[in-house]
């Protein structure tokens, strides 16, 4: 049981984040393909390590800022997975001879001042739209993709790698059998893509990432690259989304109890938008921003039989909505665990500062 906690403290579970990773390693059939993991759930210097000792070598990243954090942590082979900011130039040149940097590009404006100005050799991988019409090009624009390649064929510093695509929407699609869906479906139209340009271009590459399908889908052959990130952690919306067991959430909020109401039943934690961001599921019809745990005497954390869940928040206060006999076994003074909707908004909003489950004092 953890004891006098002044403010929330995000929880790593070492055990289960090494568990994860090499449960995803182990779905990639690595004859065909290469898992070039995102970082940006976890952004930790130390967590980094533990996907080295796996034997990942090459990352991927979504702001400069990251790819520069993690080069001064000896990664050398970084994709910044956002389209090519033409303000970044200046510092890639700075660092380029150092790094090789791989690009997505959209846009012939943006290429053409990639090979103007970029000092050393890069990669560029073409932006695909596979149907979360975020960003990137559709796949038939073929007019579109045939003047970005043209420019590149002739571009002395600018390799091109192939096509790169992100299927955001698996996260908003009712059950497993609509991402395994939106999965295939992006295979195949990738694969077209690769096929009509790979005659010119010998060493191209499909490159696919998002956690829900590449959790869900088994075997990981169907495109050359696979890039998940939020799979190091989990959380509950790849829960409900089918992505993982409840045991595999590998972090975990803890939060002071500041009070109880017992004629609403709920519980006021220190823990609130600050801490948690303001992601929330649907389940029942009901918002839930964060489930309650209990923790364990050996800092384990359990889902507690019964329905206990974050009901809303503010700034810095969570409102746990419990079962009675739930709500009888906590207590003003204790801690408790919240697991976050969105591991990767909890993350970055705690500033990425960790207490491992390891080494925690309590």
């Amino acid at each position: 049981m953890i004891k006098d906690l002044t403010s929330p403290r995000l929880i790593v579970d070492k055990a289960l984040c090494e568990a994860n990773i090499k449960r995803m390693v182990s779905k990639i059939d690595s004859g065909k393909s290469l898992l070039r993991p995102h970082f940006k759930t976890h952004q930790s210097a130390i967590i980094g390590e533990w996907y080295r000792a796996s034997g990942i070598s090459k990352i991927t990243v979504s702001s400069l800022e990251m790819a520069l954090f993690f080069f001064q942590e000896g990664w050398k082979d970084i994709t910044i997975a956002l389209p090519f900011n033409i303000h970044w130039i200046p510092i890639i040149n700075k660092y380029g001879k150092a790094i090789y940097f791989n690009f997505l590009i959209e846009d012939v404006f943006v290429l053409n001042e990639i090979i103007k100005k970029i000092e050393y050799p890069c990669g560029l991988f073409v932006k695909i739209d596979l149907g979360y019409n975020r960003t990137g090009i559709v796949p038939d624009n073929y007019k579109q993709i045939d003047s970005l390649l043209a420019l590149i064929n002739h571009a002395s510093k600018c390799e091109f790698k192939g096509f790169l695509g992100h299927a955001g929407h698996t996260y908003s699609a009712k059950n497993t059998d609509a991402i395994k869906e939106i999965y295939y479906n992006a295979s195949l139209l990738m694969t077209i893509l690769k096929n009509r340009y790979s005659k010119v271009f010998k060493d191209i590459i499909t490159s696919y990432g998002d956690t829900p399908s590449c959790s869900i889908v088994e075997n990981l052959c169907h495109f050359d690259e696979y890039r998940p990130g939020n799979f190091i952690f989990y959380d509950l919306m790849q829960y409900y989304l089918g992505s993982c067991k409840f045991d595999d959430i590998a972090i975990v909020m803890a939060c002071p109890v500041l009070a109880k109401h017992e004629l609403r039943s709920e519980i006021v934690v220190h823990c609130g938008a600050v801490h948690l961001s303001k992601d929330y599921i649907e389940v029942e019809n009901q918002k839930v921003f964060g489930q309650l745990v209990i923790f364990s005497s050996d800092k384990s954390w359990h889902k507690p039989h019964g329905n206990a869940f974050v009901k809303s928040l503010s700034q810095e206060h969570g409102i746990i909505k419990a079962e009675n006999d739930i709500f009888k076994q906590i207590n003003i003074g204790d801690t408790v665990g919240i697991v976050p909707v969105h591991s990767c908004l909890t993350a970055d909003v705690m500033g990425h500062e960790y207490n491992l489950k390891e080494v925690w004092s309590t």
